[in-house]
């Protein structure tokens, strides 16, 4: 029998990144992480191996941070975790015993089987893994009409990649508009009309009725009765959080379907700690546990739990998730991190809203240049930050970060009206213009 002091199932951000942490926190234990894959795919790459990269091996994690800190890397599947013995088995009939163990198997991706046809040949859910992506890149390659269910961050950046080959890609989401659970109406409007200029054909308040095909796809029916040519049919309806072993292992899940965790990713076994899409997630602003899953925050999640693993170094002071998105589109980033203004609206938050527009360059006739737009939302009696929403070029993501630090410190509209910034004409706007310090100002005269 194997015997470890800190064993980590998964190998994505969640699992790497505690292996790494407790490695430099725990300099003297052993740490064994098991995964199932060869290789562990970048997750926010994905899309990008159809029209940018053409190759899953140039969208791989390496393997060198893990060897650097001597973490011991096995590939096979976990069975069954036995918390009583503190063991777990293995699909090739190993088992390990762990002082500490990590769970860390993230989500898997929501299938339609509600939805006749979705069965058939040419009909792919995304799964991050190379050899399957593989199999995906080859069919891509091969096809001519492509449809895309889901209008999310996946949908919509598959939607742009696929198109650069020069495919007919249709996207058909369920909801008034692409992206709108991270951006107001204003921000996915202007994302829908670029992708539509790109001659993508977006069809939101669409519902699917069956995907139709004797065994594989041919087309995609709609309630309206529309029906969309497809030889190919990207499934991008979101992920749901991977629990199946801790279930099984009497770990306690939330109403949502998720690991319960503690602010320090603490199960309800003292033993046994969870982080990545396969825990909970609580909203910042209301408490509520919600399905946000996404890389930086299990990043995050991955090194609060190595630092606590063994006694209590690191005390977390951010109490849930805001949010925080980037997406690049046909050249044009935008970036979300907090409420909405719909959100706010929903939740009765008294609020205001701190808008402004220049350009990402000074002066805006360099090369490159492009209009920027950012759109603040604060707290009315407090002025405390609750939202913000920007596009733009390359900037907006470095943006972004600063107001997602100043969401979670609380940071008010006067403060973030007179931080100090450092600009330069190649990679910003403007000293005298500076978009959340003009955004700020227009908000607190919005308070008055």
């Amino acid at each position: 029998m194997k015997k470890t002091n800190l064993l980590i199932i998964g190998g994505s951000a969640a699992g790497l990144l505690t292996a790494t942490t407790a490695r430099k926190t725990y300099p003297d234990i052993n740490i064994t992480l098991i995964r199932e894959t060869p290789n562990v795919m970048v997750p926010c790459g994905i899309p990008y191996i159809f029209g940018t990269l053409h190759s899953t091996d140039k969208n791989v994690i390496p393997d060198a941070m893990l060897k650097d800190a001597n973490i011991d890397l096995i590939v096979d599947s976990v069975l069954s975790i036995d918390r009583a013995n503190k063991t777990v088995t293995t699909k090739e009939n190993e088992t390990i015993q762990y002082e500490k163990l990590m769970i860390g198997t993230g989500s898997l991706p929501t299938i339609p089987t509600f939805i006749p046809g979705h069965d058939l040949d040419n009909v792919y859910p995304i799964i991050k893994d190379s050899r399957y992506l593989d199999k995906l890149l080859e069919k891509v390659e091969a096809a001519q009409n492509v449809a895309i269910i889901g209008g999310g961050f996946i949908g919509v950046e598959f939607a742009e990649q696929i198109r650069l080959l020069n495919k007919n890609v249709t996207l058909i989401e369920l909801g008034e508009s692409c992206l709108w659970q991270a951006y107001d109406k204003k921000y996915s409007d202007e994302i829908e009309s670029m992708m539509t200029e790109q001659g993508i054909e977006i069809l939101t308040n669409n519902k699917v009725s069956k995907i139709n095909g004797s065994t594989a796809v041919e087309e995609v029916e709609l309630e309206s009765g529309k029906k969309i040519i497809a030889d190919l049919v990207i499934l991008a309806l979101g992920v749901a959080p991977n629990v199946d072993l801790a279930r099984h292992a009497g770990i306690k899940l939330n109403e949502n379907g998720a690991i319960a965790v503690d602010q320090y990713m603490r199960t309800n076994d003292p033993d046994v700690f969870a982080a990545g899409d396969c825990a909970e997630k609580t909203c910042f602003f209301t408490g509520k546990n919600v399905p946000i899953l996404l890389a930086s925050t299990a990043a995050m999640e991955a090194k609060i739990a190595g630092y606590n693993l063994f006694d209590l170094n690191l005390v977390r002071t951010t109490p849930g998730t805001i949010s925080a998105f980037s997406t690049k589109v046909f050249g044009r980033t935008f970036a979300a991190a907090g409420i909405t203004e719909a959100t706010a609206q929903i939740e009765g938050f008294n609020y205001v809203v701190g808008e402004f527009t220049t350009m990402d360059h000074h002066p805006g006739s360099l090369p490159g240049t492009q209009a920027l737009h950012i759109k603040l939302i604060f707290s009315k009696a407090s002025g405390i930050i609750l939202g913000a929403q920007i596009s733009g070029g390359d900037s907006t993501g470095e943006m972004i970060n600063i107001l997602s630090l100043a969401i979670q410190k609380g940071l008010t509209a006067t403060e973030l009206n007179t931080f100090q910034v450092a600009t330069h004409p190649l990679i910003s706007a403007s000293p005298i213009a500076y978009p959340i310090n003009s955004a700020s100002m227009n908000a607190m005269i919005a308070m008055k």
